[in-house]
């Protein structure tokens, strides 16, 4: 067994053990050990999780600052799964001028003449045996900031929040009166 799938695997176990200590807590009437932060909603991991080296480096921190939004440059096409990555065109809307002399732009440019995205590497991962969807959060009108984390502070992207393990799903429906029965994220054969 790879070391990845062992990963998954306690992953897993802990998010079990997690929800089952969260419903024992809502049935109990006890409060939950995990407390939501002021301005998100998931917790930080407990350990850190390394940035994946990307293609071209990105910061989040430098970009936002400058009054770019989330929605701005990170879509959700039908059926709304997942977000996208900026289309190249995008990104050269600004750096056609922009840093353009630098090597990391003319890199980016060069994705942008060939019409090829960049490759970007995806932080979060979906677990297997989880049907989830940005559309429905984004229609309950959850911020990206809930489930991510402070991103307008971080250089580069990484996995800083819990948001992919079950017991932390399960609080969060709990904190916003979302449905918490199997069926909701788990498909049934």
């Amino acid at each position: 067994m790879s070391t990845s799938a062992r990963v998954r695997i306690a992953a897993w176990a802990i998010s079990l053990f997690l929800a089952i200590t969260l419903s024992t807590c809502a049935a109990g009437g006890g409060q939950s050990a995990m407390a939501a932060p002021a301005q998100q909603d998931v917790p930080a991991n407990l350990a850190p999780h390394l940035a994946p080296e990307q293609p071209l480096p990105y910061s989040h921190k430098a970009h936002l600052a400058l009054g770019l939004t989330c929605a701005g440059c990170h879509t959700n096409p039908a059926p709304g799964k997942l977000m996208t990555y900026p289309a190249t065109a995008t990104c050269m809307s600004c750096h056609h001028e922009i840093g353009k002399k630098k090597p990391t732009i003319k890199k980016l440019a060069a994705y942008a003449r060939s019409g090829q995205p960049v490759p970007w590497v995806q932080v979060y991962q979906v677990l297997p045996g989880v049907n989830w969807t940005h559309r429905k959060h984004l229609d309950a009108g959850i911020k990206c900031e809930s489930c991510h984390g402070q991103v307008p502070e971080m250089e580069t992207m990484s996995e800083a929040t819990s948001v992919t393990t079950m017991g932390v799903c399960l609080h969060c429906h709990t904190l916003h009166n979302a449905p918490t029965v199997c069926a909701t994220c788990h498909l049934w054969p």
